[in-house]
């Protein structure tokens, strides 16, 4: 590919980006959502659990299109349904029609995800690709900066222009950007998912992301509604809080890059022991908004190098069914937004938001544990 690296990790960063507007829209909305359609904040919640499971069902399928669509045409599908799924949700009449639209939404998340991970080695060089990834991985903090305070503006007017508005200029955002990507021929061959997960490490390695990231989704769901339940804030400073705290994910990705190509497996156990401490203070320690909203910035602050460190180790993992194995950890990715959101379901019926901090450092606990064994 012609093109620098810069221009190839915003290209990819914008893509990751309205995949992730589409899937976070939800957060600083989920009471209003709930109210409007009269169900739940623990049922609204669930909406994550459709989508992720729509999205893991999808990207395990990605690898088997590898033969057949480049991942420049993969990308620019996905991105499209996006743009489509979100306006669907936007117009929904009701809960069963938002959550269709929402098993849509996954779907474009599922594949736009795991073709612009893989696209990061595809399209850059060994000396530059550290530099593409950790741009392009930039995607999902910019769309929360970004979005989720206009989200939250809009949402104070009505829930249905914030969907209708951000996902999609993010999806117009990623075309344009695309359009002017060379096409990208299909793989030599397909990817399947017994031939991905028989390579090795790739097994336990992907246990310890579906974990992780069960507990990194679960927190995102359900951390705007403890911002409101909590502090009784509104829609909009809602937003701008969430917005605030996930600035943070961006000096975590920037700093633990330069000790990700040495040092990955010592930054996958620690960094998921420090964000099972962090998500524990979030749902347990409540004294004031900005306690929450700092404790919050702390957990986006470990993401960001965890989330670097977990997706460097994928693109080193059978390169030969590199999208296969993309695939799998977005997979695993949006899986997590399933069982996150189940889990936090389940925590927050039976208990409270400190229940729901236990159940979340829980899982990034047993994200640790994986790596606790070399990969070899």
């Amino acid at each position: 590919m012609s093109r620098g690296p810069r221009e190839v990790g915003l290209t990819l960063l914008a893509s990751l980006a309205a995949s992730q507007a589409a899937l976070v829209v939800l957060n600083p909305l989920l009471a209003d959502v709930a109210r409007d359609l009269d169900v739940s904040i623990a049922t609204a919640g669930q909406l994550r659990t459709v989508s992720g499971l729509a999205a893991g069902v999808a990207a395990l399928g990605t690898g088997l299109l590898a033969a057949r669509v480049g991942l420049r045409g993969l990308l620019l599908g996905a991105v499209g349904l996006l743009a489509g799924a979100s306006l669907l949700s936007a117009l929904a009449p009701s809960f069963v029609v938002l959550a269709v639209a929402q098993a849509l939404v996954g779907v474009g998340i599922g594949v736009a995800y795991s073709a612009a991970i893989a696209a990061t080695a595809e399209w850059s060089t060994a000396e530059t690709r550290s530099r593409v990834l950790a741009l392009t991985l930039l995607g999902p903090p910019v769309s929360w900066i970004v979005g989720m305070p206009l989200v939250g503006l809009l949402g104070e007017v009505d829930w249905r222009l914030a969907w209708a508005i951000v996902p999609v200029s993010m999806a117009v955002a990623a075309t344009a950007l695309l359009a002017r990507a060379p096409v990208s021929p299909p793989a030599s061959g397909r990817a399947g998912l017994r031939a991905v997960l028989g390579s090795p490490g790739v097994a336990r390695w992907v246990t310890g992301e579906l974990l992780a990231f069960s507990g990194w989704a679960g927190a995102l769901v359900y951390v705007g509604a403890l911002l409101v339940e909590s502090y009784d804030l509104s829609v909009g400073a809602t937003g701008l809080a969430l917005g605030f705290g996930a600035l943070v994910y961006v000096p975590g990705n920037m700093l633990f890059r330069r000790w990700v190509d040495a040092h990955g497996r010592l930054l996958l156990v620690t960094l998921a022991l420090a964000a099972a401490g962090a998500v524990l203070v979030l749902g347990a320690i409540r004294p004031s908004v900005w306690f929450s909203v700092a404790a919050f910035s702390v957990l986006c602050f470990i993401s960001g190098g965890r989330t670097l460190a977990g997706s460097a180790r994928a693109l080193g993992l059978a390169p030969e069914l590199r999208l296969g194995v993309t695939g799998v950890r977005s997979a695993a990715i949006q899986t997590g937004y399933f069982v996150g959101a189940a889990v936090g379901g389940v925590a927050l019926a039976l208990g409270s938001y400190g229940t729901l901090g236990v159940a979340f450092a829980a899982l990034f606990a047993g994200a640790a544990l994986p790596h606790l064994i070399p990969l070899r």
